[in-house]
């Protein structure tokens, strides 16, 4: 066993909004002042008995909810040890647990790392690392993997995990059971007193998400108490969310855009049902829409088609109940947006966002012109955006540049990062998004693409260097570069660009073999390999991807069987 070290406070890893900016934030009442569990208990007090959370056959009201995540915040800091700004990885499914350990770390001011179930060791290593975690929360087994063995062998190999949280039928002796620690408490009232007179400061860290960052593993991103309440309660005002709103969430919930675009968090603030499904299986989710009545979710483009087709198929009776359907993470077709009132009898609203702050939401009185050819604008008038040149002037309206962008919800840099925060950041604060778009005279936005190394595998953002570092191991490989591959249902796939040592051979399954061995998450794996004799390079003798790309959209066309 590794000998446990102390964590880094956190605020020596932050970078904080000028002064200056917070008082005017919290002047014109975007920041509070005060908690997230705050924010949330003022909602549940209005409505105390009516069901706010839903997982299968489990309900829970708000006053339940409530008492749930102070009584583990409790068993989190007595039981176990937790102290205020420890870190916990959370990779959890969409499930009650998740819900209320992310209020439970929200009241006891431990703050949530938000993995994904599909990371693998080397993602979670790494983020229990970086992010000095003390604790792990795991599915014991989910989908024939064995998340608790590989908890047990990250714990066993970090100088800070010492403990493992696991959501299972079969957890073994020194894990906890996160669902026995999940009970309702003994005395309520006492346990929200305690937590009550004892809350995280608002410009405190409540929540890492994690970075779709270009340069290898993702970055953390500190969101504040101020901060992130902002961001889902004005994202709820946008979206119409209220008492009356049931919000399905089968996204992974620890993405920032089901969490709290607005997500669990906006409409539980906003006095809403929040509807766990572990899957957007078009089948499943029609059911539980059925079933539940539900009022609003998110997909990304891939999923919306899968349950455009679903409904053309089987009929859209079972979603009668749906009114919003939002659909981010990657541009949406103009063609498919079209579709989605007629077909599913929903209004559309495009999401474009990202993690790092700035959210763009079409309005759902906006024509439909607007709903189904533009990505939205920004949501708060405290948002600012540049379009600039590469040189960083101003663009006008309808031409095309690199997105930045800074206000009351876009933090100023990353986690523990300086190098990334001196590429991504501006020294005015302004964030470089990577995103290329263009403003419409009426204010909304076009995405058109990406000024980064980036893959949007179906929402999921890879990181074409972390893609290259893996194939780069293989002793077969002497040059390597991974582009992203068009598909009609993911909108990208990756493709790695290979030339191989001299007599050496290679295939996709040991490229893939080699992912697997590494322990790195499923959805990065390649689906394509090409073999060529050099890789197209600039004037400057850097790897030219849009060469490498055109070359790609040639050769799917000449053989596109060859993909996975």
């Amino acid at each position: 066993m590794v000998e446990h070290t102390t964590a880094t406070p956190i605020a020596e890893g932050t970078v904080p909004w000028p002064e200056e900016l917070a008082r005017e934030y919290t002047e014109r009442g975007w920041w509070r002042g005060r908690s997230l569990g705050a924010d949330l208990y003022e909602v549940a007090d209005r409505r105390p008995a009516q069901v706010a959370l839903v997982d299968g056959d489990v309900r829970f009201t708000s006053a339940e909810l409530m008492a749930r995540a102070d009584a583990l915040a409790s068993r989190l800091v007595d039981g176990l040890g937790l102290r205020r700004e420890d870190r916990i990885v959370v990779q959890l499914p969409n499930c009650w647990q998740f819900v209320v350990l992310t209020l439970a770390c929200l009241r006891a001011g431990v703050v949530p790392v938000m993995a994904l179930p599909a990371h693998r060791q080397a993602e979670l290593a790494y983020l229990a690392e970086h992010s000095e975690a003390a604790a792990l929360a795991v599915p014991g087994t989910l989908r024939g993997f064995d998340h608790q063995q590989m908890a047990a062998e990250l714990a066993a190999a970090s100088g800070t995990l010492r403990h493992v949280l696991v959501v299972g039928d079969d957890v073994v002796p020194g894990h906890s059971d996160l669902t026995v620690l999940c009970a309702p408490p003994e005395d309520a009232a006492a346990e929200r007193a305690r937590w009550d007179a004892d809350q995280p400061g608002s410009r405190s860290v409540a929540v890492f998400l994690l970075s779709g960052g270009t340069t290898g593993l993702p970055k953390l991103i500190a969101r504040t108490h101020d901060d992130y309440s902002y961001n889902a309660r004005q994202s709820a005002a946008v979206c119409g969310f209220g008492p009356g709103t049931v919000y399905l969430v089968s996204l992974p919930a620890s993405h920032n855009f089901p969490l709290a675009c607005p997500g669990i968090l906006g409409a539980l603030l906003a006095g809403g049902r929040v509807v766990t499904l572990d899957s957007p299986e078009a089948e499943r989710a029609f059911a539980t829409i059925a079933a539940e009545g539900v009022t609003a979710t998110a997909a990304v483009p891939a999923v919306a088609q899968r349950w455009l087709a679903h409904a053309a198929e089987a009929g859209a009776g079972q979603v009668a109940s749906l009114e919003v359907l939002q659909v981010g993470g990657a541009r949406l077709a103009d063609e498919v947006a079209r579709r989605v009132r007629p077909v599913l009898g929903a209004t559309l609203q495009q999401v474009f966002g990202m993690a790092e702050g700035l959210l763009n939401y079409t309005r759902l009185d906006d024509p439909e012109d607007v709903v189904c050819t533009t990505q939205g604008r920004p949501m708060s008038e405290g948002d600012e955006v540049r379009i600039v040149d590469p040189d960083d002037r101003d663009l006008p309206d309808d031409v095309a540049g690199a997105l930045l962008t800074r206000g009351p919800y876009t933090p100023r840099g990353y986690y523990r990062a300086p190098e990334q925060n001196a590429r991504a950041f501006t020294p005015d604060g302004w964030y470089r998004s990577g995103d290329v778009v263009r403003r419409r005279p009426d204010g909304n936005l076009v995405v058109e693409g990406r000024d980064k190394d980036m893959i949007n595998r179906g929402g999921e953002k890879i990181s074409a260097e972390e893609v290259e570092n893996v194939v780069y191991t293989l002793p077969e490989v002497a040059q390597v570069a991974a582009v992203a591959m068009p598909d009609p249902d993911l909108g990208e796939r990756v493709c790695v660009y290979a030339v191989l040592e001299p007599g050496a051979a290679l295939t996709l399954d040991a490229v893939r073999a080699a992912f697997a061995d590494v322990g790195v998450a499923r959805f990065k794996w390649p689906d394509r390999l090409e073999l060529v004799g050099e890789l197209a390079t600039t004037k400057v003798g850097k790897i030219d991807k849009k060469a490498l790309r055109e070359d790609l959209r040639v050769r799917l066309a000449a053989h596109p069987e060859e993909d996975d």
